[in-house]
């Protein structure tokens, strides 16, 4: 993607996706909701309120003390920024000589005040801008954010800001079930198109219903015999059962036909052979919502709409089942892109080895699911006995429930299930095997609970009772690997 291609992925600011703009330290002279409206911004000569010229933009009062002036924006989709546009549309002698713009990830739901507390990294350092133009700044920024930070240096006013990026959700809360695929707030981004003359594609995908024809995807008329078409990367490789094509609003302007394709881009360099159908060419109608059930297919990563022969669309959804290799896609795009503090965190609930966390949080961006196992298989090998001591006190002893709402206990309730089902004969032997395993080793029995019944783990026990010191810390490292895999694995598909 080149410079300048940023401005064709989704404003992650916009209104439109639920941005807002959460503070201001001033906005005497135009309101700072104004920064993320959809629409461009527009001008009227000598109109005048009792604060002045009303502009519409963000305005702030001519500064008179040291210091800068800055606003919060709260993203209404999360995700990594590639790109942003400060907008001094109509600002010719009152926008900023310089503006910078920062991002972070915060979890929740912060106040400003938080916010002004939180961890903020770079996303455009400061530079000069021009007024009543369009600022372009590239972003190389690979931590997902939740909020930016637009300041002005000194004062002045910015019409628009556009906060152009890739949408990461928290895979956390992409609950099991049927899943809109092809959502952008899901992760799912438009790759390419044949023609944006009046609209952008990405609008197909956007959050809600279209209120009027400008909020879909609408082509130029096409005067030749070919067609035109949109393709998507969807949120994750998945099974898709089940499209909506909404043609509302556009009456005499809708597509006459439609079809889709899907292919699994997993399987190697792109080619029509890989294509698959599944939808037909099948004729629609002007303002209509259609809905069509597919035929089960495999899982696809990616989908192209044909129309015929041109014309327009309100929004497309597919819905259907996200598999664990797309939950893993989704979660593994997440947790590369945290911020550092978030992602040690979220690895620690997998390993208390602040050693292991060092070399896991250094290692992103991992390529895939195995490489990230791999690494973690890696660094538990490379973790002395302070590290592998370490990492023990984070665990409970077997039989023992886990106290507390972390990720990690509630984990270890869950390794554990088969313990609390347990006979009382079998549980008095555990607790007994616990305490002269303690006595010999100096610290608590680790085992691989998951998968193992309660009697399982009170042979593992005895027999690991005649190990020697040496031996045993082997074992011990062995078993935290396993348990580590497990919970990475738990991580990304939650």
């Amino acid at each position: 993607m080149g410079d300048d291609d940023f401005t064709r992925l989704p404003d992650l600011a916009s209104r439109r996706l639920g941005g807002s703009v959460v503070y201001a330290n001033d906005e005497l002279f135009a309101e700072r909701e104004n920064l993320i409206k959809p629409e461009a911004p527009a001008y009227s000569t000598y109109t005048f309120g009792h604060k002045g010229q009303i502009y519409d933009g963000w305005e702030t009062r001519r500064r008179r003390e040291p210091g800068h002036d800055e606003a919060i924006v709260r993203l209404g989709v999360a995700g990594v920024v590639r790109g942003v546009v400060v907008d001094t549309a109509f600002f010719k002698g009152n926008y900023p000589p310089e503006v910078s713009v920062e991002g972070a990830g915060v979890e929740g739901y912060p106040s400003p005040a938080e916010l002004q507390a939180a961890e903020w990294f770079p996303l455009v350092t400061r530079s000069p801008v021009k007024g009543d133009a369009q600022n372009p700044f590239p972003v190389q920024a690979p931590q997902r954010c939740t909020h930016v930070r637009l300041s002005m240096y000194p004062d002045g006013g910015v019409a628009r800001l556009r906060v152009h990026g890739e949408a990461v959700p928290d895979p956390r809360f992409l609950v099991s079930g049927t899943l809109d695929l092809a959502a952008l707030v899901n992760g799912a981004v438009v790759t390419g198109c044949s023609n944006m003359f009046y609209s952008s594609p990405t609008n197909l995908i956007s959050p809600g219903e279209a209120r009027v024809m400008g909020e879909g995807w609408e082509t130029a008329r096409r005067r030749d015999e070919g067609n035109d078409w949109v393709e998507l990367a969807l949120a994750g490789p998945g099974v898709v059962r089940l499209a909506e094509i909404d043609t509302r609003y556009f009456v005499g302007n809708a597509p006459g036909w439609a079809s889709l394709r899907g292919r699994d881009g997993r399987n190697g360099p792109d080619d029509p052979a890989a294509w698959v159908e599944l939808l037909p060419r099948t004729r629609l109608q002007p303002d209509t919502r259609h809905l069509f059930r597919l035929p089960a297919t495999g899982e696809v990563t990616d989908v192209r709409l044909d129309v015929y022969p041109d014309g327009g669309l309100a929004r497309l959804r597919l819905y259907g089942d996200l598999g664990a290799q797309g939950r893993a896609v989704l979660g593994l795009r997440w947790l590369n892109s945290l911020p550092t503090a978030q992602a040690r965190e979220l690895l620690a609930s997998c390993c208390e080895s602040r050693a292991w966390v060092d070399r896991m949080a250094a290692g992103r961006p991992y390529a895939g699911l195995d490489a990230l196992l791999e690494a973690g298989d890696r660094a538990v090998a490379e973790l002395d006995r302070d590290g592998l001591a370490e990492a023990l006190a984070g665990h409970p002893r077997i039989g023992q429930r886990a106290a507390g709402a972390s990720s990690e206990a509630a984990w270890s309730r869950q390794e554990q299930a088969a313990v609390g089902t347990a006979g009382d004969e079998v549980r008095a032997a555990l607790a007994e095997g616990n305490r002269a395993y303690e006595e010999r080793f100096g610290h608590v029995f680790l085992i691989r609970a998951d998968g193992r019944s309660a009697e399982e783990m009170l042979a593992a026990l005895r027999e690991r009772l005649g190990n020697d010191p040496d031996r045993e810390w082997r074992e011990v490292a062995d078993e935290l690997r396993q348990i580590t895999r497990l919970r990475l694995e738990r991580l990304l598909q939650p």
